[in-house]
């Protein structure tokens, strides 16, 4: 088995020269390289503040697919809106002001007759924008403001319009509870309230750079040709929510790896310096590989045909990429360099409430005050 093994990879050894090498660099010229890392993660985080979302269109589809050429054919012969018509449902007796109401609105091109069944009628209403338009979502809206009372407004697009408000409404609260959970997890397995906030700070940081590309990428369309998809000119409105708890995940991997070796080498020396460096020295290896088979395996997604798991692999791929080597590898080192002892620090009243957890292996933890 010797003949074929490979001369850069020694069995057994914990610490890499090459990753311990690079922890001296930053620990002697931090800002020269803490600097423009996070220069470059905010001018790719900045894009996230103009990101669109609303629910998939038909460009999910490939062009050549036969639903998307059907799609096509009804668009052209009896317009854009006919593919996605409303569905407004109201008691019998007020069909005509329902219809009236559908009629007025400059969103509709056309109410077709009411159906009646027993109390109810059925009307539809066909917008006059594509089913994906923002501007069928307002129509959906304008109308729903004014139509008598118990009438309802439904269909495949008014689902859809109603499904993308409630994950837009939702969006703060579950970004709201991952980053607090995730800061109590550091915090319990840290011991050091600032070193966990870094540690939230920076995973919140590559996943606004991951949507910041997103946005260049799926919104704008940019590369799209090189890609093989056509833009929809947003973003789908599960992804925020779907990725954003994927990719905290993925970076809190990262975080503890290595977070929990500089711990295990500052409890042992108290050295801010052997704790940066350790860390990363005894970390590095592990959270370059992993991150490399994970960028790999995420961008093979783009070569599917769909948009959506291209969505999924390329933002995957790209938050992977950018906090495994720009944030664990770089400007986590260089906060724990610019942070030195007080990156530690445990208030006393935490030292209370917290339980003990310690990463020294075979060591007796000392006794705390």
């Amino acid at each position: 088995m010797d003949n074929v093994k490979l001369p850069w990879v020694h069995s057994g050894e914990h610490r890499s020269p090459r990753f311990a090498a690079w922890g001296e660099r930053l620990w002697r010229h931090p800002l020269r390289y803490g600097v423009p890392a996070l220069v470059g993660l905010i001018v790719l985080t900045l894009p996230v503040l103009t990101l669109d979302t609303a629910m998939p269109s038909i460009k999910v589809v490939p062009p050549g697919d036969s639903s998307r050429v059907g799609y096509g054919q009804v668009q052209a012969a009896f317009g854009p809106g006919a593919t996605g018509p409303l569905q407004l449902v109201a008691p019998a007796s007020e069909a005509g002001a329902a219809a009236a109401v559908a009629q007025r609105d400059p969103g509709v091109a056309q109410v077709l007759p009411a159906q009646r069944s027993g109390d109810l009628a059925l009307i539809y209403a066909i917008p006059r924008q594509d089913p994906s338009s923002s501007a069928v979502s307002a129509t959906i809206d304008r109308v729903r403001s004014e139509l008598p009372a118990g009438t309802q407004v439904g269909g495949a697009v008014a689902e859809n319009h109603d499904l993308a408000a409630a994950l837009s409404a939702k969006t703060p609260l579950v970004i709201g509870v991952v980053l607090a959970l995730g800061f109590v997890l550091l915090l319990v397995a840290l011991q050091a309230p600032l070193i966990a906030l870094a540690g939230v700070v920076t995973n919140l940081l590559a996943t606004g750079a991951a949507f910041g590309v997103a946005k260049w990428i799926f919104q704008d369309g940019a590369l799209h040709s090189l890609l093989g998809f056509e833009p929809q000119g947003f973003l789908d409105a599960w992804g925020p929510v779907f990725f954003f708890a994927m990719i905290f995940a993925i970076s809190m991997d990262y975080t503890v790896f290595l977070l929990s070796s500089a711990k295990e080498h500052w409890d042992r020396t108290h050295d801010a310096k052997e704790a940066m460096v350790g860390g990363l020295a005894h970390s590095g290896r592990v959270i370059f590989a992993a991150g490399a088979v994970m960028v790999a395996v995420f961008f093979t997604f783009a070569l599917s045909g769909p948009l959506p798991p291209k969505e999924m692999g390329l933002i995957l791929g790209i938050a992977v990429l950018l906090d495994a080597m720009l944030i664990r590898l770089l400007l986590m080192p260089v906060l724990l360099r610019l942070l030195g002892p007080w990156a530690w620090y445990l208030p006393r009243w935490a030292d209370r409430v917290l339980p003990d957890v310690r990463f020294g292996h075979g060591e007796e933890a000392p006794s705390r005050a």
